[in-house]
């Protein structure tokens, strides 16, 4: 692990133990990813003239392989800069987001979504209202003049979430992309850092609607494939935003009947040669900051030992595999890291 922090302290999610040299650990990739432009996704063809160059197509988020994962990672530059003083890849950071963050290529992202208005439909979506949170919470200028160009792409994908995401007649509970827990804690941690109150509002209705009656969740099956989020957990670390303390008891007690199962008490092994084992090392990541969490919330609970103990196992293991070389994981994992590290700083719930 490229961290000298023990266990509770990585799992705090508080940022004060973050130095300068660690800041750097964390945003090596991303940095270096975000410019990054191939080996890129470029999911169907159309027809036979050809396909347009990322850098063409998204000229601010063009890098680490497909759009959703450069928005996370400009999130993660952001975010870095903000919690933590000194940071010695400033100058690189900002100057690299300055070259890619115009008007002119906002606006061409804008273009895009008028066209193609499912694009990165919801995980995508999730992260940019992350990054444009980010950048209301970080009182600099730069941030300030990168909100006001990004503005034009905010207020578009805060347009679709309302009338293309909260308005479909049941949720995803997958764990990849299309799950819709994650996308709904994100827009509901944007709404609340941002002050948009009704979007709150509707937010956490659309939590409820889908997901209050669930009850004897079957975490056997879990996980699916090559899952980087347990729908399981990230539906409980939803409605721990949602619900008053009793009321999140009293439906955590139905949604977990029997208690935590042995599969989630330990992490899961992300050994393989496929590039898309590495989905297990975020699973182990996005795990453990759900386990937190719940821990969190659920203070006096017969389970928050176990879940506590879990999340440890959980981020310790999954810490120790994040800062690979492998491009395949290198793109996205730092920001899963700083996700779970920082999960107790304002812009989470």
């Amino acid at each position: 692990m490229p961290f000298d922090a023990d266990a509770e302290t990585l799992l705090a999610g508080r940022s004060d133990w973050l130095t300068p040299s660690t800041a750097a650990v964390l945003t090596r990739a991303p940095l270096d990813a975000v410019d990054t432009e191939y080996p890129h996704y470029v999911r169907s063809v159309d027809g036979p003239e050809g396909v347009e160059r990322p850098r063409e197509r998204h000229p601010v988020f063009y890098g680490c392989y497909d759009w959703h994962s450069a928005v996370h990672s400009h999130w993660a530059l952001v975010r870095t800069l903000r919690l933590v003083d000194d940071h010695p890849d400033e100058d690189a950071i900002v100057h690299s987001i300055d070259a890619r963050l115009t008007a002119e290529h906002v606006q061409r992202e804008v273009d895009h979504f008028e066209t193609n208005p499912a694009f990165e439909k919801p995980y995508g979506w999730a992260w940019l209202l992350h990054l444009a949170a980010e950048l209301h919470l970080w009182n600099d200028p730069r941030a300030d003049a990168w909100r006001e160009t990004l503005a034009p792409l905010e207020r578009t994908i805060r347009s679709l979430v309302e009338s293309d995401f909260r308005t479909q007649p049941r949720p995803f509970r997958v764990g990849t992309h299309h799950n819709s827990a994650f996308a709904l804690h994100c827009v509901l941690d944007y709404a609340r850092t941002t002050g948009r109150d009704e979007l709150a509002t509707s937010a956490a209705e659309t939590a409820t609607d889908f997901f209050a009656d669930d009850t004897d969740y079957p975490f056997r099956y879990e996980p699916l494939g090559w899952d980087f989020l347990s729908p399981g957990l990230t539906e409980a670390d939803l409605l721990r935003r949602v619900y008053d303390a009793d009321d999140f008891e009293a439906w955590f007690d139905a949604f977990l009947p029997d208690g935590l199962p042995d599969t989630l008490r330990h992490p899961v092994d992300a050994h393989g040669d496929e590039g898309a084992s590495l989905h297990l090392v975020g699973l182990n990541l996005s795990r453990a900051w759900c386990l937190a969490g719940l821990a969190d919330a659920l203070p006096d609970h017969p389970e928050t030992d176990a879940l506590a103990t879990a999340a440890r196992r959980h981020a310790t293991h999954g810490l120790d595999a994040a800062f690979t070389d492998d491009y395949a994981g290198a793109h996205w994992l730092s920001s899963f890291a700083l996700y779970l590290l920082t999960r107790a700083e304002a812009g989470i719930g």
